[in-house]
């Protein structure tokens, strides 16, 4: 290689050094300067939107919960309250009551809420009665002695708060017809009920539910049924 092409060179290298010095230089800063600009990453916003999701699901929930019970109660129970003595000591006044709505064939010992008319205004139209006998079965009450008889057989009522002995205008012995129920209140002689002409028989038909448990007061739900 001559002098002038050994110089050309030199100096052609020379220049391509400091071009990828400043290259160099500028990629440095401009790293240094993206740096600086950065802030933190903070997890706080990603902590208070993933609690707020937490919060939003708790009062879905709750809310489903609420919607369920509301619809249960309209369709398959429904809640009544006592007015009076007539059922002590199995029911107390100003209870509450739990129903089922489904009704189903009235069975011996059942507490129902019945709301048959009655053609005297004094009579109320809903009462909470005890099944005593059902359809094609016959009552007899031995006034008494206090003891009342369903197809002859004298009845064990532990339910009762004392022995029948007022009897309410009744006359039998009585057969149930078809399709009606005998109730009777578990307080007998201080209860108005199918031994009073006024009440007489309760249509199938007119029973709006029977007693599934007691609601208040509290630590009382269990109704015993015989």
């Amino acid at each position: 290689m001559d002098e002038y092409n050994r110089d050309e060179f030199n100096a052609e290298a020379e220049n391509t050094s400091v071009a990828v010095s400043e290259v160099e230089e500028e990629t440095e800063n401009a790293r240094r300067i993206l740096a600086e600009s950065e802030e933190p990453v903070s997890l706080k916003p990603k902590e208070k939107t993933s609690a707020l999701s937490g919060l939003f699901d708790l009062v879905s929930i709750f809310a489903s919960a609420a919607i369920i019970v509301a619809i249960a109660f309209i369709f398959f129970f429904r809640t009544v309250g006592v007015d009076g003595s007539s059922m002590y000591p199995t029911l107390h006044d100003r209870d509450r009551i739990i129903l089922s709505a489904f009704i189903t064939k009235p069975e011996y010992g059942d507490i129902v809420v019945t709301c048959q008319p009655s053609a005297y205004s004094y009579i109320e139209s809903t009462l909470v009665k005890r099944v005593i006998a059902t359809e094609g079965q016959t009552v007899d009450i031995d006034f008494t002695k206090g003891i009342v008889y369903v197809d002859g057989k004298a009845l064990d009522e532990p339910y009762v708060n004392e022995p029948t002995y007022d009897d309410e205008s009744f006359s039998g012995p009585v057969t149930v017809p078809e399709g009606y129920v005998f109730v009777m209140g578990d307080n007998r002689n201080a209860s108005t009920d199918s031994r009073d002409y006024r009440v007489g028989f309760i249509r199938e038909d007119y029973i709006m539910g029977k007693a599934l448990f007691r609601i208040a007061p509290l630590g009382k739900f269990k109704l015993e049924r015989y």
